[in-house]
């Protein structure tokens, strides 16, 4: 049964490199993912709250991700892929088709439902990364909103292009909306020659490869390890070879927070509140869009 733990910010005090080894779980449609965050070594990267690595899977015609409607409150969901499309589907009315290079953009506040399905027809390899950022107090209850963004800022960097998928980097500014201080970098490697990527040493980072064992900051790191950087880095090198890596950063979050299910919160009586809510059916429009019976909350721990 599922149990309320409260994320604790617990940021190093200057550059550090600790490894973090992610957890196997299975989504809708079999999809098995790599959770990065939150685990019991650490709970947070700045703002950033969940992180989920999921793929690469072969996909053929009628298979691959199928996750019914189930809600939010108090964080934005990321969604980044590197192959495959994804439908998202909500109860603010969006519906929008994912491709590589795009990002889906979503701000749950008081309380949004979605769905996210492999589109009809589609085959080949789904792979890609999902977050929640957590949302400070000035805005975690407020009205939901979904975004998409076809096209993000790249960075020529050392023989390769940084995507901008949060953030700013090198002054190239990410159109998402995000609310607190943070950074979110898609970044594939070249064969031959080591990549220096920028960094806001105010910030504490963590990189997650997604392809490939890259050596980061001196350290060899393979998928389903994360590899926590701490603050006070202006720049990290990194060096394939054709490995590809996600770099998340942030200010340090400066509240404790409680991500139970599907919610992050401040307390206990605001999760069990949104529970009962959502299997009343009361804490969000349906997901109308979608053919088929949303997921039911389970019990509060």
């Amino acid at each position: 049964m599922p149990t309320l733990r409260p994320s604790l910010p617990q940021p190093a005090s200057g550059p550090v490199t600790e490894r973090i080894a992610a957890r196997v779980q299975t989504l809708g449609g079999g999809l098995a993912i790599r959770r990065a965050l939150p685990t019991a070594a650490r709970r947070m990267v700045g703002p950033w709250v969940f992180l989920d690595h999921f793929g690469p899977l072969p996909v053929r015609a009628g298979e691959g991700m199928d996750v019914a409607p189930h809600p939010h409150i108090g964080l934005q969901t990321v969604t980044w892929l590197l192959e495959g499309r994804v439908l998202h589907k909500d109860s603010v009315g969006s519906v929008q088709e994912i491709r590589p290079g795009q990002v889906n953009w979503m701000t749950a506040g008081r309380g949004i439902a979605h769905s996210e399905e492999t589109p009809d027809g589609e085959s080949g390899t789904l792979h890609g990364v999902q977050l929640w950022v957590a949302l400070p107090d000035a805005h975690r209850h407020m009205a939901p909103a979904f975004a998409h963004h076809p096209a993000l800022p790249r960075l020529a960097l050392d023989g390769t292009d940084a995507t901008v998928i949060a953030g700013t980097v090198a002054g190239l500014r990410s159109p998402a909306h995000a609310l607190s201080p943070l950074v979110a970098i898609d970044l594939p490697l070249p064969h031959d020659r080591p990549v220096r990527l920028p960094l806001d040493p105010a910030f504490e980072h963590a990189v997650l490869p997604v392809r490939g064992a890259p050596t980061v900051a001196g350290e060899t790191v393979e998928p389903g390890t994360l590899l926590y950087l701490g603050t006070g880095r202006d720049h990290v090198t990194l060096h394939g070879p054709d490995a590809h890596v996600v770099i998340v950063g942030g200010a340090p979050f400066d509240t404790p927070v409680l991500l139970w299910w599907n919610f992050v919160a401040r307390t206990e009586a605001e999760i069990r509140e949104a529970t009962d809510a959502w299997n009343a059916g009361t804490l969000t429009p349906p997901v109308s869009a979608y053919a088929g019976e949303p997921l039911p909350a389970p019990p509060v721990g």
